[in-house]
């Protein structure tokens, strides 16, 4: 396993954003958050077959997720908007890196959501290049790959922006919303991205 594995809990900071790991003391925030946001997420939200809702335990989801990132499995992070205003960046959503997988395969799945409020201003496509260009570059992944809903059309919008491939439909691929659901598979090979995703981010957008 890569030695940066072990340095969890890491963050990564951009132009006007930060990808950190979550705190339990962020716990009325981002309940806050995802109370707000329920109708916003609700149909894109994936769930279990055998329960809905949120986690019981936030601390609980927190510990686990540490665990995971120690174990090289996963990298959860919030996407928090810092303020010349303000010492408080604020969580704005979440991004993980998540499925991960070494070995001969070398490759990891993003998910993420954003707060309604902030839909449309360049925060998710940031914050997913940000991410690659970690794993690309810090962590020595090869692919990553983003599977999205066909309805969802804000987050089909981020992966063309970004210059994603579409490899096809997954029939029934994740349980969301509380039932099985058909997703687009959406990749990208560290070697088609050689300028740096966040590079290529930026420069879309001058």
């Amino acid at each position: 396993m890569p030695e940066f594995n072990r340095h969890w809990p890491l963050s990564v900071h951009g132009p006007r954003l930060v990808l950190r790991p979550m705190r339990r003391r962020d716990k009325a925030e981002w309940m806050h958050l995802r109370r707000a946001n329920e109708h916003w997420l609700a149909p894109w939200d994936a769930t279990l077959p055998e329960a809905t809702g949120y986690p019981a335990d936030f601390a609980a989801m927190v510990s686990s997720q540490n665990r995971s990132a120690r174990l090289g499995q996963c990298l959860p992070w919030a996407i928090a908007l810092p303020s010349v205003h303000s010492k408080h960046a604020p969580i704005v959503g979440q991004l993980s890196v998540s499925s991960i997988s070494w070995g001969a395969a070398r490759s990891g799945s993003i998910g993420y959501w954003v707060d309604e409020a902030h839909a449309g201003t360049g925060i998710v496509p940031e914050a997913v290049a940000m991410a690659m260009d970690h794993c690309f570059a810090e962590a020595g992944l090869h692919r990553i790959e983003i599977n999205i809903r066909p309805q969802n059309a804000a987050s089909l919008r981020v992966v063309e922006k970004l210059g994603f491939r579409d490899e096809g439909v997954r029939k029934d691929f994740l349980h969301i919303n509380g039932q099985w659901a058909d997703h687009r598979s959406f990749a990208l090979t560290a070697g088609e991205v050689p300028e740096g995703m966040l590079n290529r981010w930026l420069g879309a957008r001058q």
